[in-house]
């Protein structure tokens, strides 16, 4: 019996296996309008995310794989992934906490990038789908993982909603004082994935202060202003306007990889983050998130010298991602918001991407 595609013209039978003896397989959730999303339970990867474009045709517009064997061998070891336990950069990868110093693997360049070697990225969830709309993923990351301390339980929901959001709900509780990050690293392309460039897409963010980095990607620590800067994008700009300005924080990233500083009212907030629009497709994605910062990252390391999904191939600048989470290197900084979990508390966290479209 042949297995049905998926609207985003996968075959979920190509996403079954084993990984570290634990069964992988493909979940997808579809709502009442009718859009898509398929997710994975190793790294709870995103595979595929189908929106209506404006003549109401099903776009997918985040970028991957076809199978499950090409995830475990990709050049792009991220796309669609949860980052953790802590997302982004840490200095040397080090830290220390309640007076004991922690060192942690070092996998991007001198520091330590999403977790380590082998991160939430790269691990097989728990998984349990609980209607067609919902799927719960959970994962326990034991004491001394990747060199963290404490037994972190983690759970993460994805939920596709009649409103066409695809929203990710995150929690967390540990029993020994330790640090979480935690963000989904999707590589969009609001006029498809596929598509070569994301340069065109319109960009909006809700935020008049970024974080310069060194030339590692570590802040300095004092945010800067964005304006008079190609970082403002307090008006609408095309991605691509002004990336290859000559701007030393442009060049040290190769383009946009960058923390941007939410505006809030209060900390922790459920607040609108950005606003990205394909001129393509007429596709509107609004971010809504709780956490203080936003990375925007251009696809800058992407090298098209691999397939995707459907033969197609992936250059340079061919996505966009909107990594939601606290500031990169947080536990070194102490001026930053904490990213400290301790017994007794629950880390929670939220974003939302609303899609809608613009004739």
């Amino acid at each position: 019996m042949q297995t049905e595609l998926t609207k985003s013209g996968l075959n979920p039978a190509n996403f079954s296996g084993t990984v570290d003896a634990k069964p992988v397989q493909m979940y997808v959730l579809t709502n009442s309008k009718g859009a898509e999303a398929t997710v994975i339970n190793y790294g709870a990867k995103i595979v595929s995310l189908c929106v209506p474009d404006r003549d109401g045709k099903l776009t997918d517009i985040v970028l991957g794989h076809n199978n499950l064997d090409e995830y475990l061998n990709s050049e792009e070891p991220y796309f669609g992934a949860v980052c953790g336990r802590t997302g982004n950069r840490i200095a040397n990868g080090k830290f220390t906490l309640d007076g004991v110093t922690y060192q942690l693997a070092i996998n991007n360049g001198p520091n330590n990038l999403h977790g380590g070697i082998k991160g939430f990225n790269a691990v097989v969830w728990n998984a349990k789908q609980t209607d067609s709309q919902t799927l719960e993923l959970t994962y326990l990351a034991k004491d001394g993982e990747e060199g963290f301390p404490g037994n972190l339980n983690v759970k993460i929901t994805y939920t596709l909603t009649d409103e066409n959001s695809f929203d990710i709900d995150y929690e967390a509780t540990t029993d020994i004082a330790t640090i979480v990050n935690l963000t989904n690293h999707s590589y969009f392309n609001l006029s498809g994935e596929g598509d070569p460039s994301v340069y065109d897409h319109s960009l909006k963010v809700f935020s008049r202060e970024y974080l310069p980095t060194d030339d590692t990607a570590i802040p300095y620590g004092k945010p800067e202003s964005v304006v008079g800067t190609p970082f403002d994008f307090l008006m609408p700009h095309a991605i691509g306007e002004r990336i290859e300005e000559d701007f030393q924080q442009l060049q040290f990233g190769k383009g946009y990889d960058h923390t941007f500083i939410l505006e809030k009212n209060m900390p922790g907030d459920f607040a609108l983050a950005l606003e990205c629009y394909s001129p393509k497709t007429g596709i509107v994605m609004d971010i809504y998130t709780t956490e203080p910062g936003v990375q925007l990252y251009t696809g800058n390391w992407m090298t098209g010298n691999f397939e995707g999904k459907h033969g197609h191939r992936y250059p340079m600048r061919a996505a966009v991602c909107f990594e939601t989470q606290h500031y990169p290197d947080s536990i070194n900084k102490p001026e930053y918001p904490s990213v400290v979990l301790r017994p007794g508390e629950t880390f929670k966290s939220r974003t939302a991407h609303k899609f809608t479209v613009k004739k």
